[in-house]
Order: structure tokens, then C-alpha cells, then sequence
């Protein structure tokens, strides 16, 4: 392979290598990557030349797009953190979690309502963590083995990944791209559902044995499957990427306790469930309201921050269309309800703020990073090496692509933002549609969570069993390979 090619590469590469070899952080690997993108671009990759302005302006022009996307995605953190705070500190979690606990009739059942439904749940509200380090230690309550509930929360939250924290990663990767959320959104999801009960099946089998899996245990982790799979495929069609997980795990979750208690639900379903869910009720609402009635979308999508510099940098954002702006009005609204002040939640929400620098800092890097290589034409030399190189087998490793950034990152959005544009610019250069390929990236950065070598050690350390991390790795690492296969195929197959 030419020199050009790897050298284009070296930045990514240099940042997994930090993160992966020597278990550096997300924000100190992006900050050496960008470091050494910039060295670049005063050599084989003459930013000046690929943009038109001067090396300074350029490099200020890829600055202020980076700081600007990683403000809207943290504006979609933040308040989704600041929410899950609340709902912990408050006991509305616990309620959550204490309802599902009381609604299984039996251990299959019970770690499909908690790994499966709940662990989707809250992927859907927050992301970044959250579903594993809640789900764990109640698997764990249950009398699962720590090694094996922490596995089991990270194989059942993993399908939902690609639409976690309200859709942030599918929306962080169209701000990247020349496709919208809105059709990134549906071939993402149809992905997930032909494949997702693999996921289903696999957290069933490391609850228990192959034998309960086999029996009433496999049954219902299809049935669960199907449950969660069918609203998200539809709304993700419908709405677009922010309600995917979120909905279809309440939807399907409320099917399958009626379900496995013959449609006879228990008292438990009563007022104060209700209000501990009445945040996400709320934000539910907000975004059919704002996505689906049309004089209300046209209101919604009419203010428009927006700036450019010299014709070639710049961005833009609907600020009452944002799910930032929607998840904090949902925050507002749910602790309103249940009698909190509007100062103390404000004060929460400052709290909350002050704990995001290292997410803050790992974004920052990443996107610029991500904006610099597309600028000074980094991506598109990687493009054209993945085409000569792979040439129309590249569909069958693009899921694969999408987990390695995971892998590295621990995060579904930092692989989009680390990838997409290669994703995008190796599906023009062999002649296929961006969108299948930008799809196969967020199915694979998804399902990379399960075996991220952060999540793993974060969730060994809810339960108590830090320094197991490689028992738990060995009981995702086959699911999440399982699952890559068959993306790649289903891929390819979709290519040819």
C-alpha cells in the first residue's frame, strides 16, 4: 500500500492504540491523534491547499466546527444525565427498578424485564453508561453471578445503542455526513431488527444455561425480541432516531408483563410508577408532538442558529427542534410534578454540568479530529485505499469498522464521529448508496459497546468484581462477533 494511505490513517490509528494499548482516555488519545493530524497538515496533506484559505483561517475554521457539533451534542447530555441524577436521587429509579423486579414470575423472565427491557429503557433516556451500572447489581439481586449479570446488561442495552441518549448518536453522525437523521434513522433500525434476537437469545443463555435457552428461556427472549424490535423499527421509520430505544422498550416492555402475567397486571402499575416515569412520558410526548403535528414541526423547526465562515467552514441547529432542548423540558416538567422546586432542579442541572468536562474534553478532540481529516482530505485518501484495497468485499467489514471505534472509545457517537465520513466517502467511491454503509457503521458502533474494554471495567466495578474484566469479555465477545458477521453479510448482501 502507498505511504499516503497510512499516513492518513495514523492519526485513528495512533488513537486506538493510546486507548487501546495503553488504556488512555478518550480526551488524551483525541487530543494526540489531532496533535499529530496537524503535524500532517503541514506536510502531505496541505490543509491551505484542500480548502482555499490560509493555513491559519483553516485551522480556526475546523476549530469552531468542531466546538460548535460538540455543543450540540452535549446539549443533549447534559440534561439527559441531569435527568437520570434526579431520578436516582430522588428514589424514582429505584421504584422503576422495584416494579420490574416484582412483575417476573420466574429467573428468565426476570433477567429479559431487567437486562432486556430495562437496560433498553434507560439507554434510551441517558446512554454513556447508565443501563449497565443500573441493570448489573439488580441481576445481581436476582442471584446472578456478577460476571454474568454484568455480561448480560451489556449484551441486552447493546441493540439499542445506535439509538441511545435520545438518538445521539445517529444525530451526531448526520451532522457529519450529507444524509439527515431522518433516513439514517429507518435502515439502522431494520438492521437491528432482523438481527437483534440474536442479543435476546445470547443475554438468556449467560443468565442461565444453554438448556433454560433452549426451552422457555428461548421463547421468551424471542418474544422479548420481537416486543422491543417491532416499535423501534416503526417509530424509527416514522419519527426519526431520537424515540427508537426509548419507545421500544416501554411499548414492548408493557407488552410483555402483560404477557407473562396473562394480560392481569399487577397493582404495582399504579400512581407512583407513574410519576417515577413521568419525565420520560413527557419527553415521549414532546418529540411525537414536535416530529409528527405538522403546524407545530413548521414552528418547532423555524428558529435557526447558523454561521459560516469564508464559504467553506460553518453549521446550524434548530434549537427548539433539538433533543437537548426537548429532554430539558422534560427534566423541568417531571420534577415540577413531583413537587421539586424550580431552583433545585436548576441547581441540579448546574451540578450536573460541572461533572461533563471529561466528556466535554473527549468530544472536542474527537471532532476536530474527525473535521480536520475530512478537511485536508485525510478520509478521502482512506476511502480510496479501502476501495483498491477491499474493493466490493469492504460492505461485509463496515459494521466492523463502526465496533472497532467503539471498542476504542466506549462510545457509539465518538465511533460515528471518528468514521462516518470514511464510511460515507467508500460507499461513493464504490458505486453504493452513503446511507448503507453509514447504517452498518451505527449498527457496528452499537454493538462494539459489549465488548469495550471501559464498559466493562465500569460495570465490574458496580458489582463489586474489578479485576474479572476478562471473564465478562469472554461471555460478550462471541455475541458481539456473532452479530458482526451477520450484519456484514445482511450488508453485502444488501451491496450486491
Amino acid at each position: 500500500m502507498p505511504l499516503r494511505p497510512w499516513l492518513a490513517a495514523a492519526p485513528i490509528l495512533l488513537v486506538l492504540l493510546l486507548m487501546a494499548g495503553f488504556g488512555r482516555s478518550a480526551a488524551f488519545a483525541g487530543a494526540a491523534g489531532l496533535a499529530l493530524a496537524v503535524a500532517l497538515v503541514f506536510g502531505p496533506f496541505a490543509l491551505d491547499g484542500a480548502t482555499g484559505v490560509g493555513i491559519a483561517h483553516a485551522l480556526l475554521g475546523v476549530t469552531l466546527e468542531g466546538l460548535f457539533l460538540a455543543a450540540t451534542v452535549l446539549a443533549i447530555v447534559w440534561p439527559a444525565l441531569a435527568l437520570h441524577r434526579w431520578q436516582t436521587e430522588t428514589g424514582a429509579a429505584e421504584r422503576i427498578r422495584d416494579a420490574l423486579a416484582g412483575l417476573a414470575p420466574d429467573a428468565a423472565a426476570r433477567t429479559l424485564l431487567v437486562g432486556w427491557f430495562f437496560a433498553l429503557f434507560i439507554e434510551g433516556a441517558a446512554g454513556f453508561g447508565t443501563p449497565v451500572a443500573l441493570a448489573a447489581p439488580l441481576l445481581v439481586g436476582f442471584g446472578l453471578e456478577p460476571a454474568r449479570a454484568v455480561a448480560v446488561a451489556l449484551i441486552g442495552h447493546s441493540v439499542g445503542v445506535s439509538f441511545g441518549a435520545v438518538g445521539t448518536p445517529v444525530l451526531a453522525q448526520a451532522e457529519l455526513v450529507s444524509v439527515a437523521e431522518g433516513e439514517l434513522s429507518g435502515p439502522t433500525a431494520l438492521i437491528h431488527g432482523l438481527l437483534g434476537p440474536i442479543l435476546a437469545i445470547a443475554a438468556v443463555v449467560w443468565a442461565g444455561t444453554m438448556r433454560e435457552a433452549a426451552g422457555r428461556g428461548f421463547a421468551l427472549a424471542i418474544l422479548a425480541a420481537v416486543l422491543f424490535l417491532t416499535p423501534s423499527v416503526l417509530i424509527a421509520h416514522a419519527v426519526g432516531p431520537e424515540l427508537p430505544t426509548l419507545v421500544g422498550a416501554l411499548a414492548g416492555g408493557a407488552a410483555f408483563v402483560l404477557v407473562i402475567t396473562r394480560f392481569r397486571p399487577p397493582p404495582v402499575m399504579g400512581f407512583r410508577l407513574g410519576s417515577a416515569l413521568a419525565p420520560y412520558l413527557v419527553l415521549i410526548g414532546l418529540v411525537l408532538v414536535t416530529r409528527l403535528v405538522p403546524p407545530v414541526r413548521a414552528l418547532a423547526e423555524a428558529p435557526v442558529l447558523s454561521w459560516q465562515l469564508w464559504g467553506r467552514f460553518g453549521g446550524s441547529v434548530r434549537p427548539l427542534f433539538h433533543p437537548g432542548t426537548l429532554l430539558a423540558a422534560a427534566y423541568f416538567a417531571g420534577g415540577l410534578w413531583r413537587g421539586a422546586r424550580l431552583g433545585v432542579l436548576a441547581r441540579a442541572l448546574a451540578r450536573t454540568a460541572l461533572g461533563l468536562g471529561r466528556v466535554a474534553a473527549a468530544l472536542i478532540a474527537m471532532l476536530v479530529l474527525a473535521r480536520l481529516m475530512l478537511h485536508a482530505g485525510m478520509i478521502a485518501a482512506l476511502a480510496e485505499a479501502a476501495i483498491g484495497g477491499i474493493g466490493p468485499l469492504y460492505p461485509l467489514l463496515a459494521p466492523a469498522v463502526g465496533a472497532l471505534g467503539s471498542f476504542v472509545t466506549g462510545s457509539a457517537t465518538a465511533s460515528n464521529i471518528l468514521f462516518s465520513a470514511l464510511q460515507e466517502a467508500t460507499a461513493e467511491g464504490l458505486g453504493l448508496p452513503p446511507v448503507l454503509l453509514l447504517a452498518a457503521q451505527g449498527v457496528g458502533a452499537g454493538v462494539g459497546n459489549i465488548i469495550c474494554p471501559h464498559n466493562i471495567v465500569a460495570g465490574a466495578a458496580t458489582v463489586g468484581i474489578a479485576g474479572a474484566e476478562g471473564a465478562i469479555l469472554r461471555a460478550t465477545l462471541l455475541p458481539c462477533l456473532i452479530y458482526l458477521a451477520a450484519a456484514g453479510s445482511l450488508i453485502l448482501s444488501f451491496a450486491s
